[in-house]
């Protein structure tokens, strides 16, 4: 069962997620793969609009499986949710395609950089806007825009993808979603396998679009440390369950989060591999 929001002083001007009107709200789901693997347990989390929020946890937390729950891509590994609702602006949208929700305005940008190698990247960004309809005069200004934000991308436009760096790859993946002219982007762990100058590049960038252009974020992240810097609010997933959310602050002040998720301790910065019994300490799993 989630835990009650962290009860924290906010400061001048920040709005908790929970208090905004919410752009997304996944509200108690299950999931199951193949009619018989419990994944997901009771799921819920709303993101607000214009906000960025985080979900986080190790590998294996369930944080791809919720993300593709709200894009619908769980039919192709014989994923259903069995239990639950998922709303955007009000609506449910269990019943749509992949498709239908990037004419909504959601779209995903896949775990591990998925791009078309054989294509070049500018190749690969236009693919992002093959569901719009409005001219290509509008397409081709917010190419420009794209190269705005990453203007290394402007440099190897006409490179093949494949043959492009892991952080360029990366960079192709979040532009072409922004291509599609989304509402909400669902960001699958971009810190990925990418050196950590590089990551705060990513977020950096990220942050940006999300200020300037208006776009809305579901972060799914390992690296809690660097997440919780660039959202405002999140939720911390474990074993398929959500255990403990709040603001962002709050969740790096919190001392079970610092000493299990961002390695600091009381006493110090310690190795993760070196905390003993570690599920029995955490007071949320009690």
């Amino acid at each position: 069962m989630t835990q009650p929001a962290l009860a924290v002083a906010e400061p001048p001007g920040r709005i908790k997620a929970e208090t905004q009107p919410a752009l997304l709200a996944v509200n108690s789901i299950e999931v199951i793969y193949d009619h018989v693997i419990l994944v997901l347990k009771g799921v819920s989390l709303s993101v607000p609009r214009g906000g960025i929020v985080g979900l986080l946890g190790a590998n294996g937390a369930g944080k791809t499986t919720t993300l593709k729950a709200v894009s619908n891509l769980l039919h192709a590994e014989r994923g259903d949710v069995t239990k639950g609702s998922i709303e955007f602006e009000g609506e449910r949208i269990q019943h749509l395609t992949p498709n239908d929700l990037v004419r909504r305005g959601v779209i995903q940008v896949m775990e591990g950089r998925h791009c078309f190698e054989h294509l070049t990247v500018e190749e690969n960004l236009l693919t992002g806007a093959y569901t719009r309809q409005d001219g290509a005069a509008a397409i081709q200004q917010d190419l420009e825009m794209v190269y705005g934000y990453f203007p290394r991308l402007k440099e190897r436009r006409g490179s093949q993808a494949g043959y492009t760096s892991g952080g360029e790859q990366q960079m192709t993946a979040i532009g072409r979603a922004l291509m599609s002219r989304p509402k909400l982007i669902l960001l699958d762990e971009p810190s990925m396998g990418l050196a950590p100058q590089l990551v705060e590049q990513i977020f950096e960038i990220v942050k940006r679009i999300n200020e300037e252009e208006g776009v809305s974020i579901l972060l799914a992240e390992q690296n809690t440390n660097v997440a919780l810097r660039y959202t405002t609010y999140g939720y911390i997933m474990e074993n398929g369950r959500v255990v403990m959310d709040g603001d962002a602050q709050a969740l790096r002040e919190n001392e079970d989060v610092k000493e299990f998720y961002l390695g600091i301790s009381a006493a110090g910065r310690r190795s993760y591999r070196n905390v003993k019994h570690y599920k029995r300490r955490k007071r949320w799993l009690g």
